[in-house]
């Protein structure tokens, strides 16, 4: 049922990872925050909107065997960061992840995601 599959509550990412285009290898971004169906980015430069991308990020020994999971994301919002001039924020939510990466997506919630401070994060969502 739809009311069993509950989202994951937001949480900030506390290990500096690396979110990579997949195609090119270029660097998007690091992860800094990260729930079940999505992840926000502290990324260099804005990033278009509604555009999907293939994206690929490194895995360490305590997470996976693999040595890097790779799956489709679209990004749904981007903003300047309000404490950082040069660094933009941007929402991604996954469109296309196989399941044995999913797990490891959750892995890495679960490992490395910090619940957030009810009285820090004012955002709704």
């Amino acid at each position: 049922m739809v009311s069993e599959r509950r989202k994951l509550s937001r949480r900030n990412f506390s290990y500096y990872m690396r979110v990579m285009d997949d195609a090119t290898g270029k660097l998007i971004g690091h992860l800094s925050d990260i729930s079940s169906n999505g992840f926000k980015l502290d990324c260099q430069k804005p990033v278009p909107l509604k555009v999907d991308f293939r994206l690929r990020i490194d895995q360490t020994d305590q997470i996976s065997t693999k040595s890097y999971m790779s799956f489709s994301a679209r990004a749904v919002w981007c903003q300047l960061d309000q404490f950082d001039p040069n660094t933009y924020n941007v929402g991604f939510q996954i469109v296309n992840m196989t399941p044995s990466d999913y797990d490891i997506f959750l892995k890495m919630f679960n490992t490395y995601g910090m619940q957030k401070n009810p009285r820090q994060d004012n955002n709704p969502n």
